[in-house]
């Protein structure tokens, strides 16, 4: 069975013919600002590919996302689909807000979500369900959002493909390790099994967009090449990757397997860490314009390359 479906991912993959020619990725929430734009911690960024629109994650706070977006001349309305990286809030913390706010316009704004297999499941600390989202799912269904489930790697637009759950095969424990989460009517430590990545197949190569990372950035980079039978090099990553608290060799073995799927472009938001991204930066011998902290209002285009912003260089 496990073969059959194997089969069946690649045969879907052997049949998508094209590879985006156009993509932009803006910065929308993230730590740094620049200009008059809001920092907080939390991500988002808006992924335009060809004629689609994705919402990756929505922010921390409920009008943080909509009041940059404004700022930076960007209508939100426009997009329908919203991808969450996994249940924090900070990731999630501005979807009720942006649907209320944006179905005025367009009943179908920010409707359709999607989310990796067990997103709702309860995270327990001292005995109490920390998961925000389980207690507002009837809240957000009520407004009329749909969520989309997902397990597998899957193709959500062309060209625009969810890693679905990512395996573990490194050890890289990139999670605080405080919660508990129920699995199989057991308590066990949370590890955010549920965290997912997008992958944008371009005419450059593969893009992956991650949103914490929580699943580790190399078993990530890892589980997208495979998807695509590692038969195009991951040239960009951008995001949020959980490598602050990480230990110099730790950060030195991530550079080792970054080089080793050719990235040439980084752009490190959020939880990914500032010094993180500067010894990066030193060990892949990569330069400010092509590996740099994200900023609010930062922008990777497919054509143009990547825009890091002024004060996060």
């Amino acid at each position: 069975m496990k073969i059959m479906k194997y089969l069946i991912v690649t045969l879907l993959i052997g049949l998508t013919h094209s590879q985006s020619s156009n993509l932009k990725i803006t910065i929308l929430s993230t730590m740094v600002a620049d200009y008059d734009y809001i920092g907080e911690w939390g991500f988002s960024a808006l992924v335009e590919s060809d004629d689609n629109k994705v919402l990756f994650d929505t922010g921390f706070r409920p009008r943080t996302v909509l009041e940059n977006a404004d700022s930076l001349g960007i209508d939100l309305s426009t997009v329908e689909h919203v991808f969450l990286s996994h249940n924090h809030m900070d990731h999630a913390g501005g979807l009720l807000y942006l649907r209320r706010k944006l179905m005025k316009t367009n009943p179908s704004a920010i409707r359709y979500v999607h989310v990796g297999k067990g997103i709702f499941s309860e995270r327990i600390s001292n005995g109490i369900n920390k998961n925000t989202l389980t207690t507002i799912k009837n809240e957000l269904e009520s407004s009329g959002i749909v969520f989309i489930v997902h397990e597998k790697p899957k193709e959500i637009f062309p060209n625009i493909w969810t890693t679905g759950i990512v395996p573990r095969k490194y050890n890289e424990r990139n999670w605080s390790g405080y919660r508990e989460i129920l699995l199989d009517g057991k308590k066990v430590e949370d590890n955010i099994p549920e965290d997912q990545s997008l992958v944008i197949n371009t005419k450059k190569g593969l893009v992956l967009i991650s949103g914490c990372g929580h699943a580790g950035i190399v078993n990530t980079l890892e589980h997208a090449s495979e998807i695509f039978q590692n038969k195009s090099n991951i040239t960009t990553a951008i995001g949020g990757f959980h490598l602050f608290n990480k230990s110099p060799k730790d950060i030195s073995w991530t550079a080792k397997h970054m080089r080793k799927h050719k990235i040439s472009n980084f752009l490190g938001a959020h939880c990914t860490g500032i010094d993180a991204v500067y010894q990066i930066r030193k060990k892949n011998r990569m330069s400010r314009d092509n590996c740099s902290v994200a900023a609010v209002g930062s922008y990777y285009d497919l054509k143009d390359g990547l825009f890091p912003g002024l004060i996060s260089k």
